[in-house]
């Protein structure tokens, strides 16, 4: 029974975006900092993964032979259609030849003021479309540490302070 409910509570996206690909977000940032204040883009890797198809048959998914019909940004963002699309049509990544991953992947740049994203997000979506209907497709999520204009090496103390003089602005003058 708790299966069963498993579907209906996780709304829409799960039913026509099963979650079967790989992604990684921020390639070069290890710590997948989105500065909402200081970045314009952000990059995103779409690598080949083993998916399970409508038919319920596994098939490989290759971004590099697929049509570029990605949104990303934040999971409520991408349910309601919305979403980042790709600034273009990607760079083939090709595989290095030391690498564990030896198959080539799709590297995207996405613009950061169309992500839905607004501060504190744990997770960022990608969702391909298999049609132009955009209702259908596949998902992937990394996590991510978004913020807005806050220095990347400041702590909770200094980040709470920060806020709170945002929010009074001057008027302790």
């Amino acid at each position: 029974m708790t299966a069963a409910a498993v579907p209906s509570l996780s709304g829409v996206a799960t039913a026509h975006f099963p979650v079967e690909i790989a992604i990684e977000i921020q390639p070069e940032n290890a710590e997948n900092f989105i500065d909402l204040s200081d970045h314009e883009t952000v990059t995103v890797v779409v690598k080949q993964s083993e998916v399970i198809n409508s038919d319920g048959d596994s098939e490989t998914f290759d971004p590099t032979d697929r049509p570029v019909r990605y949104r990303f940004g934040s999971r409520l963002a991408l349910e309601d259609g919305e979403g980042a699309r790709p600034v273009d049509d990607g760079e083939i990544r090709e595989a290095e030849n030391d690498s564990a991953d030896d198959h080539s992947s799709l590297v995207l740049t996405f613009p950061v003021d169309e992500m839905g994203l607004d501060g504190g997000e744990e997770t960022a979506w990608l969702y391909w479309e298999r049609d132009d209907s955009g209702h259908h497709g596949y998902a992937g999520f990394d996590s991510v540490r978004v913020y807005r204009g806050y220095a990347r090496g400041s702590g909770l103390i200094e980040q709470l302070q920060q806020l709170l003089e945002g929010e009074t602005g001057s008027s302790s003058d």
